[in-house]
């Protein structure tokens, strides 16, 4: 154990995610923080959670409270957020951060002022293939690089198992696709060649069966700082899932399709990363499958315990272990202000707009 106690703020991802992964890092999760009183406490009794509690408040008062996580709709994230850092308690916000970047960057500040740990749920960094990619470059293996492809084709909105939150559905709650999926993208581009410059961008709906305003689908392109340039194109309301990143650079290429991360050059093709052992638990002979929601939730699940394991680290004042660096609210500030520049081509016809102009 770390000895550190944890507050975890949603019933849904974050009871789904948050708890084991926390327990997993060695958090002790004190409480589970809901508004729907009766749905929490089952939640709360399903995941053995001692504390149900229906206001962040009610569970700052307990002693053993030392962080909280917050896996709650994203337009409360900042005032969860600022409840949790006047209370003197380290935080993990679960992404898209904020609704917009000055809100972004007001927690920020608040965070800074109050001297405590924070982080934004940016798992996905820790995935195999990604790091591995992340490694290519930052080894000079492509050398300079020039363009830079992700496209996601994501059959999540279509599956019928899996049932999205209303809030999703809902453009001024923070919910659509450039914020749920295109904010990990943002954050991987970053934290691989640095910051964006300029983006011009066009969001859509996909979907016959959209519940509301917000997007399903986008195409941002975008110059970066460093002078490369690429395209991300990201839809959830896919009928099959499909995903290539490709980034190629003065002296190779590196691709990720399907798990497996692949270089090319003038010496010829190596992998650097092997596709992923498909013995996953539920394929032995007369099980079933595991569903897509069941697959995801464990992939991220492991994800999100490394980026636990680097919160308590931080936290204790420990040296970081590897080479992903824990994503803070400052890295949600600099996705919001990408967003926001996105968001404004997109409303003006995909002109190219200039980030935190």
């Amino acid at each position: 154990m770390t000895g550190l106690g944890v507050a975890v703020v949603g019933t849904g991802f974050g009871t789904r995610v948050h708890v084991p992964a926390l327990r997993a890092a060695g958090f002790d999760v004190v409480a589970i923080v809901g508004r729907d009183p009766e749905r929490t406490a089952r939640r709360a009794a399903r995941a053995g959670v001692e504390h149900a509690c229906t206001s962040l408040a009610d569970a700052l008062s307990l002693e053993a409270v030392d962080a909280v996580t917050i896996a709650a709709p994203p337009a409360r994230h900042g005032e969860l957020a600022l409840e949790a850092v006047a209370a003197g308690r380290h935080v993990i916000c679960e992404k898209p951060f904020t609704l917009d970047a000055a809100e972004a960057r007001a927690v920020l500040a608040a965070a800074e002022r109050a001297g405590v740990v924070h982080a934004l749920g940016h798992e996905l960094r820790w995935f195999p293939e990604r790091i591995a990619v992340g490694r290519a470059i930052r080894d000079g293996a492509i050398g300079d690089v020039r363009h830079v492809s992700v496209v996601d084709y994501v059959a999540l909105l279509t599956d019928p198992m899996i049932r999205m939150p209303d809030w999703y559905f809902d453009a001024s709650t923070g919910g659509g696709w450039l914020g749920a999926s295109g904010s990990h993208a943002i954050d991987m581009i970053r934290l691989w060649l640095g910051e964006f410059d300029r983006v011009s961008a066009t969001t859509s709906v996909t979907s016959a069966d959209a519940r509301g305003d917000s997007d399903d689908s986008f195409v941002l392109h975008f110059g970066l700082r460093s002078g490369a340039a690429g395209v991300i194109q990201q839809t959830g309301a896919a009928f099959a899932s499909a995903g290539l990143m490709v980034v190629t650079g003065t002296r190779g290429t590196v691709r990720s399709q399907g798990g497996q991360v692949v270089l090319t050059d003038s010496e010829g093709r190596r992998t650097l990363h092997p596709v992923a052992d498909d013995s996953e638990p539920g394929n032995e002979a007369g099980q079933e499958r595991p569903t897509q929601l069941e697959s995801m939730t464990t992939h991220e699940t492991a994800a999100y315990t490394q980026l636990c394991d680097a919160f308590a680290r931080a936290i204790r004042g420990d040296a970081p272990v590897g080479d992903v660096p824990l994503p803070t609210f400052a890295d949600g500030v600099a996705a919001m202000e990408v967003m926001d520049a996105a968001r404004q081509s997109a409303a003006s016809g995909g002109t190219l707009v200039r980030v935190d102009d």
